[in-house]
This record gives C-alpha cells, structure tokens and sequence, in this order.
C-alpha cells in the first residue's frame, strides 16, 4: 500500500520475521530501542520473545530511500484475539499519518476478531479514532501511564 500525505510519501509493507531482510529487521529493531528504551528513557528488555512467534507479522512504512519511519507488529494471542504492540514512530514522521496507515492495515490483517493492545495513556484518544475503547484500569508499565484497550469484532 503506497501513502502520499503531502511531505511524507511512505509505502506500507508488512512480513514475518524469517521473511525480513537482515536490514530491514535491523531497522526496525532501532526504531523500537529509539522511542521505547532512548527517547521515553525506559530500561527494559525491548526484545520479549514475541517477535519469534509463527504468527507475528511486522508492519512498517518505508520511505523512498528505503529508511522505516514507523513500525507496529501484529500477534495473535492465546485466547484467539489479535494484539497490535510495539507502535513506534520516527520523531520527523510524527503528526504526517504514517502510524495511522499502519494501523489501518494492522487492522486488516486482524479481520474478524476482537482487538486488544495497551496504550500509553496519553495516546488513549488516538486509539479510538480506530474504534478501540478501554478495556479495564490504568496501570503503570516501565514508569509510563497505560490504558488496556479493545476494539470489538
């Protein structure tokens, strides 16, 4: 899927993980270190296991000179529901609607099933513009503010 929002022209690519090229992971994997463990000073181990799973896609917009401006990956968890997670976007694509195309896709590949990712608290109101809705308390995660939330099938 190919975006053009005015300044930032991105294209939407997604794969499983032993179908990413080695740099394409690579880039991807920083990003998620830039804004989760740098940018948002948090010390935690960034890479939890769930990138391996069979079922893991990693979506990401790529811009014309081949760089990720922004990342999310798609799981499926036990209980059958899709997960969206590890939302990250490049501090010069934010505000341009490249994770809003990522998760418009994200969304696609999960059709037909009930929703579930946890958002930062201050991000809340973004996630309802995709129909999701809080699902239970606030709770404080590597010392950011979260809210589970649910969009329904």
């Amino acid at each position: 899927m190919s975006e053009d929002t005015g300044p930032v022209r991105f294209v939407v690519r997604e794969a499983a993980l032993a179908d990413l090229p080695p740099a394409v992971l690579y880039a991807l994997l920083r990003l998620r270190v830039e804004v989760f463990v740098v940018e948002q000073r948090c010390a935690y181990a960034e890479l939890d296991g769930r990138d391996l799973e069979p079922s893991c896609l990693h979506v990401w917009a790529e811009a014309p000179d081949g760089s990720v401006l922004a990342t999310l990956r798609v799981l499926r968890d036990t209980d059958g529901r899709g997960r969206i997670g590890r939302v990250a976007t490049a501090a010069g694509a934010r505000g341009a609607g490249v994770a809003g195309a990522l998760m418009r896709r994200a969304l696609e590949l999960l059709p037909g099933v009930d929703v579930v990712l946890d958002a930062q608290a201050h991000l809340e109101r973004w996630y309802a513009r995709f129909g999701f809705a809080a699902s239970g308390p606030e709770f404080v995660e590597d010392a950011i503010p979260h809210v589970p939330m649910l969009r329904s099938a």
